[in-house]
């Protein structure tokens, strides 16, 4: 894995507006969601960091910030 990189501060003087902090999307149990690596499934299990999502062939864990998972409709 590579190691995010780190934020820049910003400095009150700089005429650019600072890049707004990411929003972390919500999961709920019974939830239908799309990932990246693993393809479709369904949130079994939702805690504060994490969540677990049943995939058909198997079950994993995945935590905070989501960043390759999507909520579908």
């Amino acid at each position: 894995m590579t190691p995010s990189p780190a934020r820049r501060r910003h400095l009150a003087s700089s005429p650019f507006q600072p890049n707004p902090d990411p929003v972390i999307e919500q999961f709920e149990c019974g939830d239908l969601v799309s990932h990246d690596s693993y393809g479709m499934g369904r949130v079994v299990d939702a805690e504060a960091a994490a969540v677990t999502v049943d995939f058909g062939a198997r079950r994993v864990r995945i935590t905070s910030p989501f960043a390759k998972m999507s909520k579908l409709s």
